[in-house]
């Protein structure tokens, strides 16, 4: 399973790029909330390790047990559903051996490498109908799981991938211009459905959530107090910050205006630091992270290589950019870490274990 592989061909740049966001991550982490700091840098050096050691093993053998990968991430995901450690009114950990983590993590690693293998396996078949429904449900089933827990952020989150690496697996335009044609329509009226007082599509939390973003000033002591205060701590840090661990007693972590600013809310600590400069920094390198994804993606010698490079670019842009935007209170809170940056070790390793694949698909190029 370990090739020998040229020490040129190694890709420097990602790992740079990946290990500076991290330690970003970590500094911020540490004024946020200083005694979880340790853990995330526990998280990071054993995150690093297990992306070094995957990065020298040959993909193209580890995608061989492409069921086995599915199936252990849907008993992973049901076993959620039936002990799952309920925190927050949400199910979302297991604990196992006295380890707790979280599978809807894990399972956008998983999925990306399952449908990796398997639309590579059918490659010729992506502009069958048939084909495309098989795909989809078999994606279904672990979004419903993740869905259920609840986990609506998530489930966007890997729906987004899925239908990247459809888009980087061949599928066909009239599929895709139907699918929107279809689904942009579809999407307002739902939209306009769960805004209605008496609507069972989603939780009565999840409601507000959206209702808070439309209308902040109504919810302004409610659900749209966190993101109305990180829109400020951003603002008030101004072009180079407060300063790092600043003592003003109006610092969002001082005057604990944001409950756990350590995880999804870690951008607006970034901004009160560091400023617009700190924060375009992250910004600047989350788009380098992906654009180098997206060039290990082009230069991979299989499909399968590809839809890897190209999976976990759309894991780190889209859900940096979600997150972001939740900060920034240009979309609904969703509850999504930042990768490499927010707090959560199974987020930061899962991350890590996403940039090994890259990096082993990147030895592995077309030269």
């Amino acid at each position: 399973m370990i090739r020998q592989y040229r020490i040129r061909d190694y890709d420097f740049k990602l790992i740079i790029l990946v290990v500076a966001l991290t330690v970003i991550g970590i500094l911020a982490i540490g004024s946020a909330k200083e005694s979880l700091q340790t853990r995330q840098l526990a998280g990071f050096v054993f995150g690093f390790f297990l992306m070094i050691v995957i990065s020298l093993f040959d993909y193209s053998v580890i995608l061989k047990f492409y069921w086995i990968i599915y199936a252990a991430n849907i008993v992973l995901l049901i076993l959620v559903a039936e002990i799952g450690v309920d925190a927050g009114g949400a199910q979302r950990w297991l604990n196992i051996f006295s380890i707790q983590f979280q599978p809807s993590e894990t399972a956008k690693i998983f999925l990306i490498l399952f449908f990796a293998q398997f639309i590579m396996n059918h490659q010729n078949k992506m502009g069958d109908l048939r084909f495309i429904i098989i795909c989809i449900a078999l994606f279904s089933y672990p979004l419903y799981l993740i869905y259920k827990q609840p986990d609506m952020s998530t489930s966007i989150m890997i729906a987004v991938i899925f239908c990247v690496m459809m888009f980087v697996g061949g599928l066909s335009w009239k599929y895709i211009v139907t699918t929107l044609a279809i689904g942009i329509p579809a999407f307002i009226i739902a939209l306009t459905l769960v805004l209605q007082p008496d609507q069972t599509l989603i939780k009565p939390f999840q409601q507000n959530r959206i209702l808070a973003w439309l209308h902040p000033e109504e919810y302004a002591n409610a659900e749209a107090y966190q993101q109305l205060n990180s829109e400020m701590a951003i603002g008030s840090g101004q072009l180079y910050g407060k300063g790092y661990k600043t003592n003003e007693i109006s610092s969002v972590k001082n005057g604990n205006f944001i409950s756990e600013p350590e995880t999804d809310f870690i951008f607006a600590v970034i901004g009160e630091e560091f400023g617009f400069v700190g924060g375009c920094s992250v910004i600047v390198i989350l788009i380098l992270i992906s654009f180098e994804c997206i060039m290990v993606a082009r230069r991979s010698k299989d499909l399968a290589g590809t839809i890897i490079a190209a999976g976990v670019a759309a894991l780190v842009g889209f859900q940096g950019t979600l997150n972001i935007a939740v900060a920034t209170g240009a979309s609904p809170n969703t509850g999504i870490p930042l990768p490499f940056v927010s707090y959560g070790l199974t987020s930061l390793v899962s991350s890590y274990i996403g940039i090994g694949f890259v990096l082993n698909v990147r030895l592995q190029c077309k030269k």
